[in-house]
């Protein structure tokens, strides 16, 4: 028998990769430590392709006080559909299944370049330097400002945040799923230069609960790509149509109407999310 196909992260999906995450044989090859809540990597094989891939059983999930209603696993997913809906691949492909340890997601490991440079806070991703921490109250060209950050020794630093098409997009995604943990670490990129979101667990509350590393653009005009892209997403969002009858099957019916909300008053404003004010804006750790 030859070898099975290994297959490279794509931008967007296409219905093999789902198909053999959805259906492929799942071996678990270890697990991620560092992380809150089961995360197991695994190879997945399915008619001859192979990848790797990362599964996240229910069981291992942490009850969070304030998302009572379905479980992480399902909002990772809708995470996914409604990052397709905007047609920008922002997250891997990921599906719910069953598994060795029962029902959970299972999304397609991202292979590239990941590492942290040799310049103190500076985080690199793929050659792109993403994240990093300046002297001044300035960013810079090419970077936006998120806030001080405490270094050391009585010292602080502007953390900024690259002025890059690829995270103002994502920006736009977290304002819908309204994510409440847009770390540093949940940002990939591949080996093609293609950015990815990972973890999304915490999305889709009803309340305002948006916390994240990107508000460098807070305010700001949304680009026209993203105002075509968020119009085409409030058509899919209907009650009806595919994308909400997949949704309503992964979020409550008032989340559902929460993510069409916040559609439509980014639309009505036209800008980029701001910070409300009412809780800390930016996660903790925020790499």
């Amino acid at each position: 028998m030859s070898a099975p196909e290994r297959i490279p992260a794509r931008r967007v999906s296409d219905r093999d990769d789902l198909a053999l995450l959805a259906h492929g044989e799942l071996t678990v090859r270890g697990q991620i430590r560092e992380a809150s809540n089961a995360v197991l990597l695994c190879t997945v094989t399915h008619e001859g392709r192979e990848a790797s891939c990362v599964y996240k059983p229910v069981r291992g999930e942490r009850p969070l006080w304030d998302f009572p209603d379905g479980t992480l696993a399902q909002r990772e997913v809708a995470a996914y559909e409604v990052s397709e809906a905007l047609g920008w691949g922002l997250v891997p492909p990921t599906v719910l299944r069953d598994g060795p340890y029962g029902d959970g997601m299972c999304q397609l490991w991202i292979d590239g370049p990941r590492g942290e440079s040799e310049d103190e806070g500076e985080a690199d991703a793929g050659g792109d330097k993403l994240l990093a921490l300046v002297d001044g109250e300035e960013p810079g060209e090419g970077w936006k400002a998120i806030g001080f950050a405490e270094v050391g020794e009585g010292r602080t630093a502007l953390l900024v945040h690259a002025d890059d098409a690829r995270l103002r997009r994502l920006a736009v995604l977290d304002a819908v799923i309204n994510n409440g943990d847009r770390k540093g670490g949940h940002l990939l990129v591949d080996a093609e230069g293609h950015l990815y979101g990972i973890d999304h667990g915490v999305t889709f509350n009803a309340e305002d609960k948006l916390r994240t590393l990107l508000w460098g653009w807070a305010g700001e005009p949304l680009t026209d790509e993203a105002r075509a892209a968020l119009e085409a997403l409030s058509g899919r969002l209907r009650d009806g149509e595919p994308l909400a009858v997949r949704l309503g099957g992964l979020i409550t019916t008032v989340e559902l109407e929460a993510v069409r909300d916040r559609v439509a008053a980014l639309l009505k404003s036209g800008r980029h999310r701001e910070p409300s004010g009412e809780w800390p804006a930016i996660p903790w750790p925020p790499i």
